[in-house]
């Protein structure tokens, strides 16, 4: 008998999806999006309409009654500094009274940290509501095989949409083009510094990343950019005019000027100063780390600029005590006093590159030991020249991701682009041990490369605010 003939019993599922019915508790809500196919979790996803489909985040909005038309909305997207200037618009804007959503990603301790009002991250039961609504419709409308992010997105997006949020600042997940938020219709689209990252989805090349990250671009919506490379702005340029956005450089057009300086009562630190015909901000103190962090901070103001044209009630007293209150969780982080250990969830060359320059300009140290994990589909060459720049020493270990690179094949590409000694640990915490055994109390360590590896620092060393 043909082997093709005989029943061959079935294999029992590796993981069962709970039905939406079955999400009552937070608990349960994390299953149910675990249970989902998680881009951000495989090392190379294929950038298509079925993995990242539009058209499944709008026929799951759509059963839900279209949220995203309920509350108006600032879009970003870009490389780095995504999450750093949404958060500085949303801080602003609570400021100045107005009820703001604010959506970002990667989370780096909890999921919860995603979806914020007002500054506070949504409650244990308010995130088991909202994605048991999505939940529920997915069955209902025979929405096929949505992602992790989409899911996600729209519990988002109904939870704004439940609370009466007035404005979202949602920032993309990866790209722009097939991303879950481009079912927005903006007020503001903002762009941030554009460079390589995620290359397997996006392209090899800084045009077809960029290409990718301006396709949030809406007829007649503004787009303000950062300032970007020459090619990178021109391109932006034509991309705009082909999607008949009016778009302007946070630059240009307007009076902006930066410098560093150190007090006793703040340290190290930037100020800027930026005035438009409709807005004043004078010696702002730039509440991040890093001269990358002044242009984002430049970003962020030009936007809340162009929110006060479109009558939203913004005063820039209020507005400036806002930007003061903003911090980012691992990002710049200090975790740990003795020894002194700073954590950044960098993960691309210019990222590495920005964290390096910030800790010289910002933190005062004798030697920077670095400890480094990063996903294997990260432009690691990069990476690599960038930290050399700033290191005295590297110790490589894995991220923490299934995604991760090889911690010896890093320490030897790493060997071989500085042509300096490098070691690999092999865990995060005999990493930690053979830095504080090298340090006195005027060095550095600093974990980056990865936001999992973040966490796994941050969890360690107890720094959990939440």
């Amino acid at each position: 008998m043909s082997r093709a003939t005989i029943a061959q019993p079935k294999r029992a599922s590796k993981k069962k999806k709970p039905a939406g019915k079955q999400v009552r508790t937070y608990r349960s809500a994390v299953r149910y999006l675990d249970s989902l196919t998680n881009n951000e979790r495989i090392s190379r996803a294929r950038y298509t309409a079925s993995n990242f489909s539009l058209a499944r985040t709008t026929r799951l909005l759509g059963a839900l009654h279209k949220p995203q038309d309920d509350f108006r909305s600032v879009h970003i997207a870009g490389t780095k500094g995504k999450g750093s200037t949404a958060t500085m618009v949303a801080a602003m804007l609570h400021a100045c009274g107005i009820k703001v959503g604010l959506y970002t990603s990667p989370h780096v301790l909890d999921i919860r940290e995603r979806i914020a009002i007002d500054g506070r991250m949504i409650s244990e039961n308010a995130f088991a509501k909202a994605v048991a609504s999505v939940s529920q419709i997915v069955e209902k409308a025979r929405v096929s095989n949505p992602t992790y992010f989409e899911v996600l997105t729209a519990a988002a997006f109904k939870h704004f949409s439940d609370n009466d949020v007035e404005l979202a600042v949602v920032e993309t997940g990866l790209g722009g083009r097939l991303d879950a938020t481009n079912v927005l219709t903006p007020d503001v689209v903002g762009l941030t510094s554009m460079s390589i990252d995620h290359t397997a989805q996006l392209g090899n090349d800084i045009a077809s990343i960029t290409r990718e990250k301006a396709a949030i671009m809406k007829t007649g919506v503004p787009v303000i950019s950062a300032p970007q490379d020459p090619k990178v702005a021109s391109l932006l340029r034509e991309l705009a005019a082909e999607a008949e956005s009016p778009l302007r450089f946070s630059n240009e057009n307007v009076d902006f000027s930066y410098r560093f300086e150190f007090s006793r009562s703040a340290g190290r630190h930037a100020r800027i100063c930026m005035t438009t015909p409709t807005s004043r901000f004078e010696h702002l103190k730039v509440p991040l780390y890093g001269a990358h962090q002044a242009a984002n901070c430049c970003l962020a103001l030009n936007i809340i600029d162009q929110l006060k044209n479109h009558g939203f009630p913004i005063d820039d007293v209020a507005a400036k005590q806002g930007l003061s209150e903003v911090r980012l969780l691992g990002r710049m982080d200090m975790i740990n006093e003795n020894p002194r250990i700073l954590v950044d969830g960098a993960h691309n060359a210019a990222s590495i590159d920005a964290l390096m320059r910030a800790v010289g300009q910002h933190i005062p140290y004798d030697s920077m030991i670095v400890i480094f994990g990063c996903q294997k589909d990260k432009d690691i060459p990069g990476m690599m020249n960038r930290l050399r720049v700033g290191a005295d020493k590297v110790i490589f270990v894995s991220s923490g991701s299934i995604r991760s690179a090889d911690p010896h094949e890093l320490s030897a590409h790493y060997n071989e682009i500085s042509g300096k000694m490098s070691q690999v640990a092999g865990s995060l915490e005999d990493a930690i041990t053979i830095a504080t055994s090298a340090i006195t109390s005027e060095d550095l360590i600093c974990i980056t490369g990865s936001f999992y590896l973040v966490a796994e620092a941050m969890r360690k060393f107890s720094q959990n605010p939440l």
